[in-house]
């Protein structure tokens, strides 16, 4: 989005329609969604700005695309959010592949990396491609301390930053945002709405994160 006070429609970015439609399996770095993001919901003055993700504004985020299908228990996924450094336990030489593969995309080791379904992408509504990127967003949290303050990294100063689950703050805000159809939490709405019995409810979004 070039300007504040452009609508998403007017600055949302999209992907390679050739890539996407490819038949090899295609991650590219998206430094252009980064931008319409920081410039859409994080920044001071942003167009559509959330406080809840302020201590992003410190933050460095790395955006995928992709067109490669994912499924996690049955369900597709169209967004995760990840810590940029690899995780899980692999080799040296897995970790240093995996580093070099990272810093080839971003051109250092980020905070947070978040891979968009670019098939998915294309096709949805703003708001629905609005919710998916906040609801990435809320999963990228500043960790906290037993008192529940915000931790800092005592050398920088920079917020020390974790991965964060589903919460009810997470609903609450984009729900707020987006209402119940774009964030595809219609049915827990509904079921709230009609008092408690016990029914199979499909209460978040295709995020491979909390999957």
């Amino acid at each position: 989005m070039g300007k504040h006070s452009a609508g998403p429609r007017s600055g949302r970015p999209m992907p390679s329609v050739d890539q996407v439609e490819g038949l090899e399996a295609w991650f590219a770095a998206a430094p252009e969604l980064e931008a319409w993001t920081r410039q859409s919901f994080i920044e001071d003055g942003a167009s559509l700005q959330n406080g809840d993700h302020a201590h992003l504004q410190n933050a460095s985020i790395g955006f995928l695309w992709t067109n490669v299908d994912n499924a996690k228990k049955g369900r597709i996924v169209i967004g995760t959010a990840e810590p940029g450094t690899p995780q899980g336990a692999m080799g040296k030489w897995g970790r240093a592949k995996a580093v070099m593969q990272i810093e080839g995309w971003f051109g250092a080791v980020p905070d947070f990396i978040i891979t968009i379904d670019a098939s998915w992408w294309l096709q949805a509504s703003d708001a629905e491609a609005c919710a998916l990127i906040e609801h990435e967003l809320y999963h990228c949290a500043q960790a906290t301390d037993e008192f529940g303050a915000p931790k800092f990294n005592q050398h920088t100063g920079r917020p020390s930053f974790t991965m964060r689950g589903h919460d009810v703050e997470e609903f609450v805000g984009v729900v707020r945002r987006y209402g119940a159809e774009a964030t595809g939490v219609r049915a827990l709405v509904d079921a709230a709405n009609a008092g408690p019995e016990i029914a199979a409810v499909d209460i978040a979004q295709c995020c491979g994160t909390c999957i």
